[in-house]
């Protein structure tokens, strides 16, 4: 999981003790450092903007990013006692690969999608594979519906997947011309290679950081003094995990190689970013501001499906997240949020283009018309659904 700015290559094979000091301080890591730094300075601001900044880390943290950690640890911790490699699945399902590629879309986050478009890069599933699982995906935003709106994630996920899988089958038909990439096959991470201590690290602090966000779910008040260890899990965590991603060497994302607590230290690490990022947008222009964006978007409602879709166009998990906050906070209607998910590729868009950038093009286009035969028609039949 990555940010949009991190992103350059993900052909080069790059291993362990190719990572040289000059490496740690490229000019990639140096923007990350600048933006950890800041939201850093942020968070120990004296006065309001410090304590709403420090709030919104906390949520984040427990709202969103524990329940990720959760997810990834148990998804790769699963992957690696049965030694289950996707991609050999995928390469051999003939019929399924469809289907498949749209569940491996549909799963939270961006890994299944980039499994996909590597296999189709190599020759090993047809381009309705690779329309399935970019349609079906909605990335890392996924993570985060789930975790606040769970009702609305039950909705958008399944529908996601139904629309994958009929748009891979309509292309598969439809489309006569071969867009591979003559079977090139490429790296998609570097190779972390050991469990460092900080994955440890985070690994700890997300337990209770987990505990403290399921206590939220059950609505149970977490009360002296227990909300100022919550307040101290929660920053510390975040300040880790700002921590990993800011020296990360990743650029796409983690080596199925690396171990389960690694994997699920660097990929959250990755997420969390983007959700910190969206919460304080959101609320430093209500708060210091006084815009009211509810009136804001109300004015332009027929065009914010529309509006929607095309930032879903746009690589990266960033804006899409930004998008499924605006959803929670109730700000747009569902039919843009299902408009979004259906348009938008995540990171899974980065590694597309880098591998083959027509069948990225083509691929984002075609995943556009079913986006807005869907979010039309639930603006038009259902304008209150899941609001």
């Amino acid at each position: 999981m990555t940010s949009t700015a991190d992103v350059s290559t993900v052909s080069t094979v790059v291993t362990p003790t190719e990572f040289t000091a000059t490496d740690r301080l490229g000019p990639f890591r140096l923007r990350r450092l600048i933006v950890a730094m800041t939201l850093l300075t942020l968070a120990v601001w004296p006065g309001e903007l410090g304590s709403l900044t420090r709030g919104l880390m906390v949520d984040a943290y427990v709202q969103v990013s524990a329940f990720v950690a959760a997810t990834l640890l148990l998804f790769y911790g699963t992957e690696r006692l049965f030694r289950f490699d996707i991609g050999t699945v995928l390469s051999q399902a003939r019929g399924w690969q469809v289907p498949i590629a749209a569940l491996m879309g549909a799963t939270p986050g961006c890994g299944g999608a980039v499994v996909v478009v590597a296999a189709y890069s190599s020759g090993h599933v047809g381009f309705g594979a690779v329309v399935a699982t970019l349609t079906a995906t909605m990335g890392d935003a996924a993570f985060l519906l789930i975790a606040t709106r769970p009702d609305a994630a039950l909705v958008v996920l399944p529908l996601s997947f139904t629309v994958g899988i009929l748009s891979g089958w309509i292309v598969d038909r439809i489309s006569t011309v071969d867009l591979r990439a003559n079977g090139s096959a490429c790296e998609l991470a570097p190779l972390i290679g050991r469990t460092r201590p900080k994955d440890l690290a985070y690994l700890a602090f997300a337990a209770p950081g987990l505990a403290f966000g399921i206590a939220q779910i059950l609505m149970i008040e977490v009360t002296a003094p227990y909300d100022t260890i919550a307040l101290a899990v929660g920053l510390t965590g975040t300040a880790l995990g700002l921590f990993i991603w800011a020296t990360s060497p990743l650029q796409a994302m983690t080596n199925q190689k690396d171990s389960p607590v690694t994997r699920m230290a660097e990929e959250t690490s990755f997420i969390s970013v983007w959700v910190i990022a969206a919460y304080l947008a959101y609320d430093y222009v209500v708060t210091f501001t006084g815009v009211d964006l509810e009136a804001l978007f109300s004015s332009v409602a027929p065009v914010l499906p529309l509006i929607a879709i095309l930032i879903g166009f746009i690589p990266g998990c960033g804006p899409q997240v930004l998008v499924t906050t605006l959803y929670i906070n109730g700000v747009i209607p569902f039919a843009a949020l299902i408009g979004n998910a259906i348009s938008n590729d995540g990171d899974a868009l980065f590694p597309a283009i880098a591998l083959n950038p027509r069948a990225a093009v083509i691929a984002t286009i075609y995943s556009a018309v079913p986006a807005l035969i869907v979010a039309y028609g639930f603006y038009l039949l259902a304008p209150g659904f899941m609001n």
